[in-house]
Order: structure tokens, then sequence, then C-alpha cells
């Protein structure tokens, strides 16, 4: 990996809206905010906070929803200007954020810190305040932008160490990481890479390998952007933005398929059109996550509303668009992705609502979560608490648990314990004495799936809570292998048999 520099204007949001600098203002996005201006912070706005908490905070302040395409037309000029003036190609993470090689620029410039400099002043022109930050890596580099600093070749992982593992962009992995006393990025990163995969997932472990400034080996040659470039002709050429837009979207439908076919997944996508006099333009659009179909055609909207506007895509001689093409760039392997559960249009504080109006309606027990906690048995270490409710009675899952099942561990628990009968060839019921010793050699297992027994193994002694007459338990645990391939884990307790889980 070469060289990456980020250049990043804060608040640009609230730039694009035209606000005034000593107004208070916030632009939010499905009732969140995602920049505020400089006096909206004064009176305590913050980032993702909710617009109602911000206006409780700040009553003068002023709410504007996000227009991403007014946002893409107003940065677009600024995107030129840099391409003009300080370096020949760039990459549009989003409006107010973009990143380029370093290694060219930086060597016709006289060095890092002058190409730093030089992307500073440039932005100063139009009057953009703007940071700059060099890395080996997009995502260092634009956490560098933020305080404007150059992290030393090959100093990525050391760098980014010290900071909390918020910075990673993972919310709920960073929630759970807390929990765990994991708090800093150097200390996720001293962490096995097989027990992060095992334990996190694909995200967690796309977040490890950031973590340790590790990057993704290309793929073959043979998986070349070409072969799943997309492309659309008009004919004849089209004159307005909504049939491009149109096209935009149905190509990035077409794209993303294609990728999936490939099973390869594009870290930027080239959008590029081909006009009517001959000339191309072409913008690259850089990943935040998984690009979807309609965030790429709301981003060559507003690409072209903002080339129109300056006037580029009229020519001297025949005008329209006659052709648009969407290029996937970086391919890697898809290595998968894991949706939030309730989808990710909502946000916490709505699926807690949610989840409070489904209560008053079905009852306070009718939404439950699953907490994990220690317990001998496989039913004892799952609990149910009602949505909203504290686990008063949490056991630790660290243990000691003398006792505790051994493995293999039961595919499924059953909620309820289920009658089940031991009997030998008899037809005599087996119990266990005080010392573990079973009546009868077990002939038949009747009840629950009744089968001839092929073996068992146990039974093992459980004792729990014997000074707390209201509590304590004495049970027996016996896993039972029937004739039929089936097996089960039977329990006995005060003489009766009964079928707590089922081995499949």
């Amino acid at each position: 990996m070469g060289r990456i520099i980020v250049g990043w204007i804060p608040d640009f949001p609230v730039i694009a809206a035209g606000t005034q600098e000593a107004e208070p203002l916030a632009v939010v996005h499905r009732d969140a905010v995602v920049a505020c201006s400089a006096a909206a912070r004064q009176a305590g706005v913050r980032r993702r906070m909710r617009a109602r908490v911000a206006q409780a905070r700040c009553p003068q302040l002023r709410v504007v929803e996000r227009d991403l395409a007014a946002e893409i037309r107003v940065f677009e000029p600024a995107v030129r200007h840099l391409e003009g003036t300080v370096m020949p190609s760039l990459e549009v993470i989003r409006p107010g954020l973009i990143a380029a090689p370093a290694r060219g620029p930086s060597r016709y410039w006289g060095g890092e810190q002058q190409l730093v400099d030089r992307l500073v002043a440039a932005l100063a022109e139009l009057d953009l305040p703007a940071r700059a930050g060099i890395a080996d890596s997009v995502f260092t580099a634009a956490l560098a932008a933020r305080t404007g600093q150059i992290v030393p070749l090959g100093g990525d992982a050391a760098w980014l160490a010290p900071y909390p593992v918020g910075v990673l962009g993972v919310p709920r992995l960073a929630e759970l990481l807390e929990r765990l006393g994991i708090r800093t990025v150097g200390a996720y990163a001293a962490l096995p890479e097989h027990q992060v995969l095992a334990r996190f997932g694909a995200d967690g472990i796309g977040a490890h390998r950031i973590a340790r400034s590790q990057h993704d080996r290309p793929l073959s040659a043979r998986t070349t952007a070409g072969e799943n470039a997309v492309a659309y002709t008009f004919e004849p050429a089209a004159h307005l933005l909504e049939p491009v837009t149109f096209a935009a979207k149905a190509s990035a439908e077409q794209l993303h398929g294609r990728l999936a076919e490939a099973g390869v997944v594009c870290a930027r996508v080239e959008a590029a059109v081909d006009l009517a006099d001959g000339r191309t333009l072409s913008r690259t659009i850089r990943h935040e996550g998984r690009l979807s179909a309609l965030a790429v055609a709301e981003r060559v909207r507003g690409v072209l509303q903002a080339w129109a506007d300056a006037g580029l895509l009229e020519g001297g001689g025949e005008r329209g668009i006659v052709r648009l093409v969407l290029r996937p760039e970086d391919l890697t392997a898809a290595t998968g992705r894991q949706s939030a559960l309730f989808g990710e249009r909502h946000t916490p504080e709505e699926i807690e609502r949610a989840a409070a109006r489904v209560q008053a309606m079905l009852g306070h027990q009718a939404v439950v979560r699953v907490e994990l906690g220690g317990g001998r048995g496989p039913g004892d270490r799952v609990r149910l608490i009602p949505f909203g409710d504290l686990d008063t009675a949490a056991r630790p899952a660290a243990g000691p648990w003398p006792g505790r099942l051994p493995a293999p561990h039961p595919a499924s628990v059953f909620p309820r314990w289920l009658p089940a009968q031991l009997t030998d060839s008899g037809g005599q019921q087996v119990t266990v004495s005080a010392r573990l010793a079973l009546s009868a050699r077990v002939a038949v297992e009747e009840g629950y799936g009744g089968a001839a027994v092929d073996g068992w193994a146990g039974p093992w002694p459980v004792l729990e809570r014997w000074w707390d007459r209201d509590q304590a338990r004495r049970i027996a645990r016996m896993q039972i292998a029937a004739a039929d391939g089936r097996a089960w884990l039977l329990v006995i307790e005060h003489g009766r048999w009964w079928a707590e889980a089922h081995y499949g």
C-alpha cells in the first residue's frame, strides 16, 4: 500500500446549507444530528444527538434536513479546483472528505508536509476551512486529518493504539469490547486473529485488521474491474438529468449483481459519462461501507448537476449524454456482511420505543432479551429478561461451576422439563441411589420419544444452594443414547425422571 492523503472540511453539511457563522444550525438525517455549526456546539449540540434533544439544549437552533445532492453540487467545484492545482486525481469519500495517493504529489511539491500545506491552502482559496493528514491507509489518514498530522511510514498500528475502540466505526462491536474490558485499539489489535474471527465474525475481523494496519491482499488479475463494468447507452442522447439518474440506479443494481456473482466487493466506483461532443467526464466515489444502488444514483445526480451548473455539459457542438459507465475499482474478496437484526435504518432508540409499545399491548413479559450467564445445566446459562428490566439475578459465566455438564452440549434445550421414564428389562423404573449407583441396567427410555437404550453416561450429581431451603436443588443428570440414533439429557429429581434437552 502506498501513502494516502485525506483532506477534510469540518461540518461541510453546515457549509453547504449556507448558514451564517454566528447562527446555531444543525443538519439532521433521520431525526439525528449529522453536523452542527460552532454556535450550536457552544450551546451543547452534538453529532448523533436527537433533533428534539438538540432543540431543547439550544432553543434558537435552526434545524435543516440533510440534502446530499446539494452537498455534492457545492463540493464538486472544490474537487475540480484540487485536481487542477494540487493533484491530478482524487476520490470523493463523501462531500467534504477526499482521499488521494500521496506519493506522486508529495514528490512534486517537495515533501508530505508541503503537500498537506498546499491542499489546505488550495481549499482556503475557496473560503473552505480544511485539514489534511497522511498515513499508510485511508482509515488512519482520515483520522489523522482531524488533527492535521502526518503518520510516519509503517507506523499506523502504533499511532492508532491509544485511540478508543469506538473510532473503528462498529458501534455494537465497540460496546461489546468495552464491556469485556478492551477499551483501546491497541488492546484489540493484540488479540489473536483466529479468536477474533471466531468470536466477533466478519465485522470484528475487519476492524481487527484496521487496528493492526493490515490490508487485504489484492485478487488475481483474472478478476478485473473491466469485466464487471456496467454501461448504459442513450439513444438519442439524454438532455435531462432524470433519465441519467434512473439509468444510474438500474446500472448500479446490475453492478452489485455482477460483483456478487464473482464473489468480490469493490472499494470505489468510477462514474463516467460520454458526451455527444466527444468529451468524457468522470468522478471516482469511494465506499463508506456498502454503496447501495440508490446511493450511487444520488451521487451521480449530484455530480451531474454540479457539472451542469458549471457549464461542463455544454459543448461547442452536439449536446447531451450518450453513455454512462460505472466501473468498480479496488476489488477484494467478499468476506460476508452481517446485517443488523432490525435493519440498518433503525436506531436503538427507535427499537426501544417499538418494544415498549408491544409490551403495552401484550404485557410486560411479551418482549424479552437473552442474557448469558453461569450455571451447571444448559438451561441455567440462558436467562430471558423482560425488555427494559435489569438482570438482578445474573450469575458470572466464568464460574467456577463444579458439576457443570461436560461437552458435547445439547442441540436444543426444552423451556420446561418434559416427563420421561427409564426402565430396566423387566419394566421396572431405574433409580439413582445417594451414592450415584443405578438400581438396574437401563433398557428402555419411555415417555418422551420412547426407544431402546444403547448406552448412557453418568449420572452426575448437582447439589445447589443446600443452605437455602427455598432454592436448594439436588438432582442427577444422565446422557442417554437411544437405539434409533437419538440422544437425550435426562434429569432425576425426587425420584422422577425428566427430559431436559435433546442432542439431535
